[in-house]
């Protein structure tokens, strides 16, 4: 067999976040066109990975007793690449497959070459693009509702608390909406179940379906020089939303109304409404983040979201905060080259991202 690469893109929240921690709430993402690849090369009786993110000195693996792929080193920083691979090995094995070796190399243009991260989502791709490779590997079909639910498989044993829109916009591309499944019925069924048959399920609460941007919407991104940790920001809110001043309550049923006023203006190819929702949700976690004494909105961020506005855009942070990037969201007919030299006199990284896979309305 010969060399098999796979891509999947990176992904930035355009709103929803926090809310879609909670199933059955709905978060809107975007894929973007910058990629994290894999090369999977066939080899026999041993296995290597190699990043360049970690450096280019490949970590060897082996096999054990009960086929299980276990790493040569103890310390190693490939939690999501191993659990993808034992997920769908596990489904190969179901559909009478033969485990094989090979050496994988990841590639990713998600952060620049310096190593600064933009917060586009490379756990998540780094998981969709080796179960891609995987299912080349070992001939397994998988439909994009299949690829996600072996890498939200693989996901929740490292990160439980995660949400997987990542994961849904890496396997979907372009604008979807992503509904939360229930992660705890999830772990607990598949305690007592096979991979295929988790694949087969209905899982609960979970949606995902593709949105299109009216034609002359036009998405903006700046990053503020500020790396965030998702999974600290996000632990953190969870673990006061039991605490009455926090209003956890009050925030989800506004996120709910938001987001499907928020769909239903992309359905109907309305810009105009598409900026009033990010307004409102702007709002929403800046409430949250007070009563949460969380720092979503950092001081450059706010920045940000106010020069978009001033220029007539409808702005926010985008995933947890903190840091990392903020969107807005113009007309096509805005001054949006005014938006840009703003940013960048304040220190505000312009990103020259596109939408990966994109669909819009004719116009």
């Amino acid at each position: 067999m010969s060399v098999i690469e796979e891509t999947a893109p990176g992904k930035l929240y355009i709103a929803g976040e926090y809310a879609v921690i909670e199933p059955g709430n709905t978060a809107i993402l975007v894929a973007v066109d910058r990629f994290l690849r894999v090369r999977l090369t066939p080899s026999e009786k041993a296995g290597s990975l190699t990043s360049n993110q970690y450096g280019r000195l490949p970590v060897r693996w082996h096999r054990n007793g009960d086929q299980r792929l276990v790493l040569d080193q103890e310390e190693h920083p490939f939690s999501y690449v191993l659990s993808a691979i034992d997920v769908t090995e596990r489904y190969a094995m179901e559909q009478g497959r033969q485990l094989g070796f090979y050496h994988l190399d990841i590639d990713s243009q998600l952060d620049d070459s310096s190593g600064r991260k933009y917060g586009l989502g490379s756990s998540g791709a780094v998981t969709v693009a080796t179960i891609k490779a995987l299912a080349r590997f070992y001939a397994l079909a998988l439909s994009p509702m299949m690829l996600f639910k072996l890498a939200a498989l693989a996901q929740i044993d490292i990160h439980p608390n995660g949400s997987c829109g990542d994961l849904a916009t890496s396997a979907y591309g372009g604008w979807i909406a992503y509904t939360a499944f229930d992660r705890q019925w999830t772990r607990d069924t598949r305690m007592h179940t096979t991979v295929t048959d988790m694949l087969m399920r209905e899982w609960p609460h979970l949606d995902i379906r593709h949105l299109k941007a009216p034609q002359d919407l036009r998405l903006l991104i700046g990053w503020t020089g500020a790396p965030a940790s998702t999974p600290a920001l996000v632990a953190m809110v969870q673990s006061r939303k039991g605490d009455s001043e926090t209003h956890y309550d009050e925030f989800l049923a506004g996120a709910k109304t938001c987001m499907k006023a928020m769909v239903d203006a992309f359905d109907q190819a309305d810009t105009q409404a598409i900026q009033d929702q990010i307004r409102v949700y702007r709002r929403l976690l800046h409430s949250l983040g007070q009563s949460a004494a969380t720092d979503i909105e950092t001081p450059e961020l706010h920045l940000l979201c106010e020069e978009a506005e001033h220029y007539g855009g409808a702005a926010k942070t985008s995933g947890a905060g903190g840091g990392d990037c903020g969107i807005a969201i113009f007309h096509a007919h805005d001054d949006m080259a005014a938006l840009l030299e703003a940013w960048t006199y304040n220190g505000i990284l312009p990103l020259s991202l596109k939408v990966h896979n994109e669909k819009r309305h004719a116009a």
